[in-house]
């Protein structure tokens, strides 16, 4: 897709990996809608931050009305909006547990609820769901975020299926280790710099967008190639 004037919804955009993706599709002359709950530092004609809670419909169904009305309909959904908590199963709050599957898996179903019949109309589009390793394996003490991350897994599965007669390709990212905020709260690993760049995820987001339109690149999985330091020579 050439995404130079193209409209695009991009959730989580505060920092991180989202954050990113917007520059770079800003740089492509997409035309974006940042939806999350705190608007990034980003100053540009062609970037409209709306305020947006994924996990409430209301609100989701109200952020794509201001974003047609702002930018048009979009071709393109990067749902990047997630968040995790650790614990074990029995010691999980389960006020912790539905927030992590309200976000990660009822947000990007909302998402897309309110984006396919746009881009059936347009008879073109790309969805973008940001993932995890998380979403091919288990990680002890983190079985909740896992679980919603398989949860993202097998819907982008699915669905890619059965979008791909509209022209809608679905695209799943499970990235590795992120230098981001995400390993604030987790206690088996702290944010470094021998992780991924956000800016590099990104990058690879942009790429699978733009790639030819009989091209669909259904599973994108990225790692750090030296996640403990570069070895000595």
């Amino acid at each position: 897709m050439d995404l130079k004037g193209k409209a695009a919804i991009v959730t989580g955009v505060s920092k991180g990996i989202g954050r990113e993706t917007v520059s770079q599709l800003l740089e492509a002359g997409a035309r974006v809608a940042g939806w999350g709950r705190t608007a990034p530092d980003i100053t540009h004609e062609n970037f409209h931050f709306i305020a947006t809670d994924v996990s409430d419909w209301d609100n989701v169904q109200a952020s794509y009305k201001a974003t047609v009305g702002t930018i048009g309909k979009p071709s393109v959904l990067v749902n990047n909006a997630g968040m995790g908590h650790q614990g074990l199963i029995h010691e999980m709050p389960v006020e912790q547990w539905r927030e992590m599957f309200d976000i990660n898996v009822h947000g990007l179903f909302y998402c897309i609820k309110v984006a396919v019949p746009g881009m059936i109309d347009l008879e073109e589009g790309h969805i973008v769901n940001i993932s995890s390793i998380a979403g091919t394996n288990g990680v002890k003490t983190m079985s909740g975020y896992v679980g919603t991350k398989h949860a993202v897994t097998g819907i982008g599965h699915s669905i890619f299926q059965e979008l791909r007669d509209y022209g809608i390709k679905v695209t799943t990212v499970y990235p590795g280790s992120v230098n981001t905020n995400f390993f604030d709260k987790i206690e088996f690993a702290s944010a470094n710099d021998n992780m991924m760049r956000p800016e590099d995820v990104a990058t690879s987001v942009v790429q699978c967008l733009q790639t030819f339109d009989n091209y669909h690149v259904v599973d994108l999985e990225v790692r750090p190639l030296w996640p403990k330091g570069r070895p000595n020579k």
